[in-house]
């Protein structure tokens, strides 16, 4: 089991930066996959961005270019920097922690934090 404490939302203006932390209550060393959803007024969650145990990113179509997913499993914490921001990236960004174990077979188990508020608007 892990706790995820997000961090680092509020209020910022077009094409401004924010960069998002997402703080486990437990080494993230062997954490398969963790990452940043969204949920924007009146939308389903959506895949914002995943980083794996090995460093491997995805990204959502939308951020290309604008968002960088990463992990310093020394602190425990996976970040997401924000550039460019626009106001359709407001939302209730979540962090995720993907977590595999073995119990007789391969199960996974999705951890989730809190959420924390961006809003972009001038």
């Amino acid at each position: 089991q892990v706790q995820l404490v997000e961090s680092g939302g509020g209020l910022v203006q077009p094409g401004g930066s924010l960069r998002l932390s997402c703080a486990a209550s437990r080494s993230i060393d062997s954490i398969n996959r963790m990452g940043w959803y969204r949920q924007g007024p009146g939308k389903e969650r959506e895949l914002v961005a995943t980083i794996t145990k090995g460093s491997t990113t995805n990204y959502a179509d939308s951020v290309k270019g604008r968002f960088t997913i990463s992990r310093d499993n020394a602190k425990n914490t996976v970040y997401l920097q924000m550039n460019s921001l626009k106001p359709e990236d407001t939302a209730v960004y979540y962090c995720v922690a993907e977590v595999t174990y073995f119990s007789g077979a391969y199960h996974t188990n999705d951890y989730w934090g809190q959420g924390t508020q961006v809003t972009v608007s001038s």
